[in-house]
């Protein structure tokens, strides 16, 4: 058996948009109702969900059945913390595609690179070697060879500091694209809890902008689909268009509300 062609990695290179779901309730179940919808990706929230290795495992796994729909996976780490262990291990589960936050500066983007590549050529790569579940022990016979190229690396831009370095950022060989956080970038520019703001929505359309001029993947998340489009327009290529929870949160609510008439229906949230 040979390493399977990251589709995703590919699509983005081809400049096909590419729609995708944020999971953060780290559920093996829920995770394969979701991967059954028909979305392009799924984000596996490593970050701000109580995920660990093995519930990351068990959700790969269940979505392994639905090959339409490809796993992203976003680490815990940030702000200049490469996370040498945590790439390996989230790369050694099979994971192909990579979102890592709070990356401020170019030199933190290249560390990452190199974390995420097998030392090949003189390429700078440190990811350490191991028969685990990402050659599927072994039985990938082209591996260790095949592995540099088909994953794919998403960084975060989330401050006025990495949008200041985003050309820095762009230029490094091995970087995929640029994901823009709206939260904490709009919090980071003095908005919390606004991205919204006309000052945050002209720094995230210029810096789309700027992604996609370099020629890479530019990516955002929004539960607004009028936003969603909005960016699309702009040039964003991945695009997550809603959260696990927040249907979930929407969704009981407003059943709640129709029998409840104490019960107000949930908002839809404004804060991603």
């Amino acid at each position: 058996m040979l390493t399977p062609v990251n589709r995703f990695k590919n699509a983005l290179a081809a400049g096909q948009t590419q729609i995708g779901l944020w999971l953060s309730l780290a559920n093996a179940y829920s995770a394969e109702i979701c991967a059954g919808a028909g979305f392009d990706w799924l984000l596996l929230d490593g970050e701000h969900s109580p995920n660990d290795l093995g519930s990351l495992l068990a959700q790969l796994q269940a979505i392994a059945g639905y090959p339409d729909s490809h796993p992203v996976a976003r680490l815990p780490m940030g702000h200049g913390k490469v996370g040498e262990m945590l790439i390996k291990q989230y790369l050694d589960l099979g994971v192909q595609t990579l979102l890592v936050p709070m990356v401020d500066t170019a030199e933190q983007a290249a560390a990452i690179v190199r974390a995420a590549r097998y030392p090949q050529g003189g390429n700078g790569g440190i990811r350490g070697m191991a028969g685990a579940r990402a050659s599927r022990w072994g039985r990938y016979t082209d591996y260790y060879s095949a592995a540099n190229a088909q994953v794919c690396l998403l960084l975060q831009a989330e401050t006025p500091l990495a949008l200041q370095n985003l050309d820095g950022i762009l230029a490094v060989e091995g970087v995929d694209g640029v994901f823009i956080g709206p939260a904490d970038l709009s919090a980071a520019m003095g908005q919390v809890g606004n991205p919204g703001h006309p000052q945050v929505q002209s720094a995230i359309a210029d810096a789309i902008q700027r992604i996609t001029r370099a020629g890479k993947a530019a990516g955002i998340l929004t539960p607004d689909e009028a936003l969603a489009r909005h960016y699309i327009g702009l040039g964003a290529s991945f695009v997550a268009v809603g959260l696990d929870t927040n249907l979930m949160v929407r969704a009981t609510g407003a059943l709640a509300a129709k029998f409840k008439e104490s019960v107000a229906p949930a908002p839809a949230s404004k804060t991603y």
